[in-house]
C-alpha cells in the first residue's frame, strides 16, 4: 500500500475532462503501484477514511497519472477542490465481471457481439456500468436496448452518448 497527501484538483476546459474532480499521482508513486506501466489501471484503498476499489487511474503523461474523484467519494470524504486528501492505494486486481443481462442480449446479435469484443475490457465496462447502474428496470431495460443497437452501429460507449438524445422523460 502506498501513502501519500495530496490536493483535490479539478479541471477547467480539458475536452471530456472538463470539470473533472480528481487527484495526481506523482510518476514515483504510480512505477510503485505498478512498475513500468503507462497505461489505465484499477487501484484500491482509501481517500481519507473513505473505502474506494476497482477505481480507474489514467495516464497524463511524463509518468503522471489521475484518479477521478466523483461525487460519491467526495461526499464520502466530505471535500471540495483545493482540500488536502490522504491517500492510501495498492493495485486492484480483481476482474470486474461485465452485465450479465448484456452477455446475453449479445449473443442474440452476433455482429454487435464481435464489435463489442473488439473494444478494450475499460470500454466494455463503460457500457456495462452504465446498464448496470440504472434503478428501475425500465430504464435498464431502456439502457440495455440503447446499448444494443449501439454497438450493431460500431459505436463506442462515448459515440452512443453523444449520438443518443434522451426522450422526453430523460431517462439516461
Amino acid at each position: 500500500m502506498v501513502t501519500f497527501t495530496t490536493t483535490l484538483l479539478q479541471f477547467g476546459q480539458q475536452g471530456e475532462k472538463t470539470g473533472w474532480t480528481y487527484i495526481e499521482i506523482p510518476p514515483d508513486v504510480s512505477e510503485e503501484l505498478k512498475p513500468g506501466n503507462k497505461k489505465s489501471f484499477r487501484v484500491k484503498g482509501k481517500l481519507d477514511n473513505f473505502a474506494i476499489k476497482a477505481v480507474a487511474v489514467m495516464p497524463m503523461g511524463g509518468g503522471r497519472f489521475i484518479l477521478p474523484v466523483n461525487a460519491a467519494m467526495r461526499k464520502g470524504i466530505g471535500k471540495k477542490k483545493g482540500a488536502m486528501v490522504k491517500v492510501q492505494l495498492q493495485e486492484d486486481k480483481k476482474e470486474i465481471p461485465l452485465s450479465a443481462e448484456l452477455m446475453e442480449c449479445l449473443k442474440d446479435d452476433p455482429q454487435a457481439l464481435a464489435y463489442f469484443q473488439t473494444l478494450p475490457r475499460s470500454h466494455q465496462q463503460y457500457f456495462s456500468k452504465w446498464i448496470e447502474g440504472a434503478k428501475t428496470e425500465q430504464t435498464k431495460t431502456a439502457r440495455l436496448t440503447r446499448a444494443l443497437i449501439a454497438l450493431g452501429k460500431k459505436w463506442n460507449y462515448g459515440q452512443m452518448m453523444r449520438e443518443s438524445k434522451p426522450d422526453d422523460k430523460g431517462w439516461y
